[in-house]
């Protein structure tokens, strides 16, 4: 099953339109891709104080379905997915009520921070790609039996 996150929608993350600002569901977006790190036993505050390796976001993404309002409980699915030996993308579904209300996408590369030079991910990160994968294609399969 892909990782979830519930989140309810704060009045901070809205604009003057009483909607979730289009930037701001990225940062929700982040606090679920933190929230499956730290779930997959890896410790925040070594893996993000890191001297040695960062994780820039190089792309991001956002499509809107529908608006999101302050007080809305979201559920956000994390579907994460090795591109190479140095990058990695996370897709995001935002749903409310079972309705995909939005869909994201970040794609990271990782890099030697002193020199900026792409290098190879880290084990831990290459695990949690490789259990969120399994999880995902064991929740695809279960849902492909159940339609038949």
């Amino acid at each position: 099953m892909p990782f979830t996150y519930n989140r309810s929608v704060r009045f901070q993350d809205t604009d003057a339109a009483g909607v979730v600002y289009f930037a701001n569901i990225l940062g929700i977006c982040h606090e679920a891709y933190e929230e499956s790190l730290e779930a997959a036993g890896i410790d925040l505050k070594a893996f993000f104080s890191n001297p040695s390796v960062a994780f820039p976001i190089v792309h991001a993404n956002v499509d809107f379905f529908r608006p999101i309002f302050c007080g809305d409980k979201l559920l956000i699915s994390l579907i994460p997915q090795k591109l190479g030996e140095e990058k990695f993308e996370i897709a995001y579904e935002i749903s409310l009520a079972y309705v995909i209300v939005a869909k994201a996408i970040t794609r990271h590369i990782c890099i030697d921070v002193s020199s900026r030079i792409k290098q190879e991910l880290p084990s831990e990160i290459v695990n949690w790609l490789e259990n969120n994968r399994r999880d995902t294609e064991e929740a695809e399969r279960r849902k492909a039996r159940e339609i038949m």
